[in-house]
This record gives C-alpha cells, sequence and structure tokens, in this order.
C-alpha cells in the first residue's frame, strides 16, 4: 500500500501540542488479571508474538465503529499509481477493528508455524487454525466470561462477510505496465464454532485463513508481516488502534508525517472529517499509545500528524 514520507531521525521535533480544556483520559484499557502472566495450565498459544499483514497496515479494512454496522457498506481507497483497495460487507455487517484481533491471532500463529517449518523443525502449516476459547481470550487480552464467548461466533461471522478486493500496478517485461486485480476474499475464508447447548460455553473454534493472507505467509521467502506490541489489544478506541498499526507500518523505529485528511481518508471512518479531527486530537493529548508518541504541526495542506517512535526520544543527543 502507499504511504506518505519518511523522515529520518536528523530532522527537527515537532513540539505543537493541541489545547484542549478538557480533562484527557487514557485510550488505553487496564490489563485484565492475570493477560500478562504464564497460564501454566493453558497451551502456550498466546505466548506468540503478534504479527500483522504489512501490506493492509495503512488502511482499515475494517470499521472502527462498534455501534455503527455497516451492513452492505462498501469502503474504497485509492492510491495515486491507479490501484486500490475495496472493501464491502454483507448481511452480518462489516467486520470491526475488535473483530480483527481474531485475524492477528491467526497471522501470528500461521507466521510462527513456517518460521519452524524454514528451520526444520515441523510441517508446512495448514491454512486451518483451532485454537481453544481460552486461548483466544488469553493472547487477545480479553476479560474471560459469557460475553466474550458469545461474541466470537459473531465476530467470526463478519470476519467472513467482509471482502478484500486488492488492485495494483507493476512493470513487467520490458516496462510494460501490468494491472492485477484479485477477486473479492473475507478477512476469513470461514469460521466454525461447536458450543454445548445446555450452558452456550464454546467447546472448540475453527478458522480457516484466507488464500490471499495464506500465500502471503506461506509462500513468500520472507513473509510480509511486522510485529505488533501486545499492549496495541488494550487500545480501546478504534482510531486509537488504526493510528498504532499505521504509525507501525510507515514509521517504524523513526518517524513519519501524515496529513490529518489523509489519515481520515485511509480510516474509512463514516462521521465527519471535523469529529474525526477531534478525536484525533484527543488520542495526540493523552499521549499513552504503545511505541509512538504522536504530535500535531502545521502542513501545507492543513493540519499533520507526527508519528515518532519514542526510541528517538531516547537516542535524541542532549541540548545546548
Amino acid at each position: 500500500m502507499g504511504n506518505e514520507h519518511k523522515n529520518p531521525s536528523s530532522l527537527p521535533v515537532a513540539t505543537e501540542r493541541p489545547r484542549l480544556r478538557r480533562k484527557i483520559t487514557s485510550i488505553v484499557r487496564k490489563s485484565p488479571p492475570g493477560s500478562d502472566q504464564p497460564d501454566f495450565f493453558v497451551p502456550a498459544l498466546y505466548d506468540v508474538g503478534t504479527r500483522d499483514s504489512r501490506s493492509i497496515m495503512d488502511v482499515a479494512v475494517f470499521r472502527l465503529s462498534k455501534k455503527d454496522k455497516r451492513v452492505g457498506d462498501a469502503i474504497r481507497y485509492d492510491f495515486p499509481d491507479g490501484g486500490y483497495v475495496e472493501v464491502t460487507s454483507g448481511h452480518y455487517g462489516m467486520a470491526s477493528v475488535w473483530d480483527y484481533d481474531l485475524v492477528l491471532m491467526a497471522i501470528s500463529h500461521l507466521t510462527e508455524a513456517m518460521n519452524r517449518y524454514r528451520n526444520g523443525k515441523g510441517e508446512i502449516p495448514s491454512p486451518v487454525f483451532r485454537p481453544h476459547i481460552s486461548e483466544i481470550l488469553k493472547f487477545c487480552r480479553r476479560s474471560i466470561g459469557g460475553r466474550q464467548y458469545k461474541e466470537i461466533e459473531s465476530a467470526l461471522d463478519r470476519l467472513a462477510d467482509t471482502k478484500i478486493k486488492v488492485v495494483r500496478k507493476e512493470n513487467g517485461v520490458g516496462r510494460r505496465e501490468k494491472r492485477i486485480a484479485g477477486t473479492p476474499q473475507g478477512l476469513i475464508a470461514s469460521g466454525r464454532v461447536v458450543s454445548y447447548t445446555d450452558t452456550g460455553r464454546i467447546q472448540s473454534v475453527e478458522i480457516t485463513i484466507p488464500d490471499w493472507l495464506y500465500q502471503e505467509i506461506v509462500e513468500s521467502k520472507t513473509p510480509n508481516v511486522l510485529t505488533v506490541h501486545p499492549d496495541y489489544f488494550l487500545i480501546e478506541p478504534g482510531i486509537g488502534r488504526f493510528l498504532y498499526r499505521l504509525a507501525r507500518r510507515a514509521a517504524g523505529r523513526t518517524e513519519a508525517k501524515w496529513s490529518f485528511q489523509t489519515i481520515y481518508d485511509r480510516s474509512g471512518s463514516a462521521g465527519t472529517f471535523k469529529k474525526f479531527s477531534e478525536n484525533l486530537r484527543k488520542i495526540i493529548v493523552a499521549d499513552d499509545l504503545p511505541e509512538y508518541t504522536l504530535l500535531e504541526e502545521k502542513g501545507q495542506n492543513g493540519p499533520q500528524l507526527v508519528m515518532q517512535h519514542r526510541c528517538m526520544q531516547l537516542e535524541a543527543p542532549p541540548g545546548p
């Protein structure tokens, strides 16, 4: 996917912050009891480092709102080279950024399994992933409870019902440009939940990884994935989660600058730009996004966001 310019650490650090009179609250919830501690009675699936597909980290392939289900909706992201990504939803509504936690878990374990295979320590992994419900809740750092169990089935419905179509351009032999268009595929290919009828508790979960994602990780010489901080799952607002993924993709361990307008366009937000900018400024002031500090500065085409890895502040030379 496309991204805006990245700035080396030698550039001056932006210091302008928006002034808000209202009380600023954290966007990161407290970790559920025991979610960050090993559980020796549960297989260590959740101990695998979290990873995400780098190719879709700078666009929202899901909705950021918990309230708006966006049934039968579509979002399209056009890029300067003529390529685009289109996200469509069906009867069950568009998958949310919180539903996407299940995809992150599947990506993480598929990548780990391929690493073992390449090191001669296992078989080539299947696209079918069968985690225990307790492993899902532990990995995604969610509290164990009846409601959480019930939400898994609905999340799988939406993930399978949310389709992604990717069209990209690339140069072929003799510099003849080619247009490559894939057919729409779901965020997951399919899902299956087995539960007990008397209690409603889930016995098993089965997730089939879609071809586009399976090929990206298994058939590539080096999987196109990036690690994700475990505190990502504690970020409460959807826009906060999107900003972290964008910063992880665009800034890495340095910094990147994107205009508010571009971020709004890439977020797929159904709200107004004004409201989106207000929410963005709240997150800037809260300043507790994992790994990154966010700053606002003036740009040529309006306000822009500076996404800076916190290690840059630690490594910055002392002032005169």
